[in-house]
């Protein structure tokens, strides 16, 4: 994925104040809520910006405009079928819509297509005007087709808009899905400079139309003005010198010229092939690929074609990061390129495919716990294509209250995976953890140890993990569930029937409360009610391994 802009914050308010503040039709926002949210921009994660982002918005909003809320991606991991709308259009909806997308959870795939269409049939885009505002940082991957769905939507609706926010996405990516916001008739806006962003939309589309102007008087016809060249500025980048012309996914950034020749006001920012009259003056101009970039000085004069050349001394990376050699690439495998010139380094996600100044690139690939890194050689003009193999196995972790029993899949479960080799003072390095059953793990091959937790009981059980292996590490527990009742009591506690050397009990767990359920190891307990004026009451139970035992104490 395309480095993301510094500020999407305010990209999104200037955006969405373009397509609502200003619409009369009823609008749904949809968010991408997949896992590729929880990336960070300077540190901060997207879908934080995101959330903040909407709740700027919103505060601008006038309370009678109908705004819905739709979200995909966060409520199941792998489902292309994960999308809700929570809250339907409607006037006043400020702040369920913030509510909403601060409870959203961030897991999942981004199957954008059916969103879309199930936003404009939820606002019955073929009786009403509609418009749907979609914010995603990712492709479809869900198999649907966006442009011919944007083509379907204008067809059979009555006036139907899509205007997609390409959060972070390179220009190549950005045209995967511009066309399903150019066959509504609506906006495809890349997020990923913000300054240019915002003097775009503040330019073209961010203020009301000015009422008509009354009707002047007619003006004496003008003097014939000699004939003008069609364009007076005509551009070319490449890669490399000698190179074909790059045509596809770059940008031109168009900057008036300061007297001392650094860039002054934004005129324009525009992609791929491009042509323009600009009014004779000095000017600095911009042209990118990828994360290259140069950028020269260039002079408009009256009646002359500028025709500058823009060498970007640049190459193509393609890496496709893999677990194992010959396994799948990892869509959520995170790819860091730290190329020459950089700021910060640049993270992708998946399959990455992008323009790099030329040098040496050091590439690191991230599966899991499992990292691996190359510095790789890329020439101006040339493209590199590399696996990069992160080298990790695959664990499923459950645990089951005895072997061959149920398994465990209620709360208060945890996995913790530590190193099987303890350091000289004991203790084990911890390397991860996850929560609830079917927890998977992608570690590097080592010898380890799973510490699994079933409310009370713990247990701990070695594994091996090898290089593109998979198991499913089952974890006997040898516990049962125990169910407490205790009426009028406001405190429960459970404690082993075993006295120390002090005479004192140790106590297991407790509940404020006249009711406690727990898994807990099997053996013999003693359970202690205790209620408000200080009296209490005991009973004893057995905990049998896969089997719940009941007590109430009274």
């Amino acid at each position: 994925m395309a480095v993301f802009a510094r500020s999407i914050a305010a990209a999104i308010l200037l955006f969405f104040m373009t397509t609502v503040g200003f619409a009369a039709n009823k609008v749904i926002i949809i968010l991408d809520a997949s896992g590729s949210m929880w990336a960070q921009i300077d540190g901060k994660p997207k879908l934080e910006i995101a959330r903040e982002s909407l709740r700027t918005v919103l505060q601008s909003v006038p309370a009678d405009d109908e705004i819905g809320f739709m979200a995909y991606g966060h409520r199941e991991k792998g489902s292309c079928d994960d999308i809700q709308l929570i809250v339907p259009p409607q006037a006043g909806s400020a702040s369920a819509i913030t509510d909403a997308a601060d409870s959203l959870k961030f897991l999942g795939k981004t199957p954008l297509t059916a969103a879309v269409k199930q936003a404009a049939e939820a606002l019955k885009y073929t009786e009403d005007k509609a418009t749907v505002v979609l914010i995603t940082d990712g492709l479809e991957t869900c198999g649907g087709d966006p442009c011919a769905l944007g083509k379907e939507l204008k067809a059979s609706g009555v006036d139907f808009t899509a205007d997609v926010v390409g959060f972070g996405l390179t220009a190549d990516e950005g045209k995967q899905i511009a066309c399903l916001a150019e066959n509504t008739g609506g906006k495809y806006i890349q997020a990923s400079d913000e300054k240019a962003l915002q003097e775009a939309l503040v330019e073209t589309v961010a203020a009301p139309a000015p009422a008509p102007a009354p009707e002047p008087a007619p003006a004496p016809a003008p003097a014939p003005e000699p004939a003008k060249p069609e364009f007076n500025f005509m551009p070319t980048a490449v890669l490399a010198e000698g190179g074909d012309p790059v045509t596809d996914g770059n940008a031109w950034e168009v900057y008036k010229a300061k007297s001392d020749g650094t860039r002054g006001d934004n005129v324009t920012t525009e992609y791929g092939a491009y042509k323009a009259n600009l009014e004779p003056g000095d000017y600095v101009i911009v042209a990118r690929d990828g994360e290259a970039k140069v950028e020269q000085k260039v002079k408009i004069e009256a009646g002359q074609v500028a025709k500058p050349l823009f060498t970007l001394n640049a190459g193509t990376l393609i890496i496709h990061p893999r677990p194992s050699a010959g396994a799948d690439v990892v869509d959520g495998a995170a790819v860091v390129i730290d190329y020459p010139g950089a700021d910060n380094p640049a993270t992708y996600y998946g399959t990455t495919k992008t323009v790099l100044p030329a040098g040496e690139e050091k590439v690191t690939v991230t599966i899991g716990q499992g990292v691996a890194s190359e510095t790789i050689p890329l020439a101006a003009g040339k493209t590199v294509e590399k696996d990069i193999i992160a080298g990790v196995g695959h664990v499923v972790a459950n645990a089951y209250y005895t072997a061959g029993g149920d398994k465990a899949d209620g709360s208060g479960i945890g996995f913790k995976v530590v190193k099987a080799k303890k350091k000289i003072d004991g203790t084990r390095d911890e390397v991860t953890y996850a929560y609830g059953p079917d927890s998977k793990f992608d570690l590097p091959p080592d010898d380890y140890v799973l510490i699994a937790t079933v409310d009370l009981a713990v247990v701990e059980q070695p594994f091996n993990v090898k290089v593109g292996e998979f198991q499913d590490v089952k974890v006997a527990m040898n516990a049962g569930v125990l169910a407490i009742t205790a009426p009028g009591a406001s405190k429960i506690e459970i404690f082993e029937t075993k006295k120390d050397i002090n005479g004192n009990r140790k106590s297991l767990g407790y509940a404020y409360d006249q009711k406690y359920q727990a898994a807990i190891p099997v053996g013999d307990y003693a359970v202690v009610s205790e209620k408000s004026d200080n009296s209490s009451k005991e009973g004893t139970v057995t905990v049998k391994a896969g089997e719940r035992a009941e007590l109430t104490v009274q």
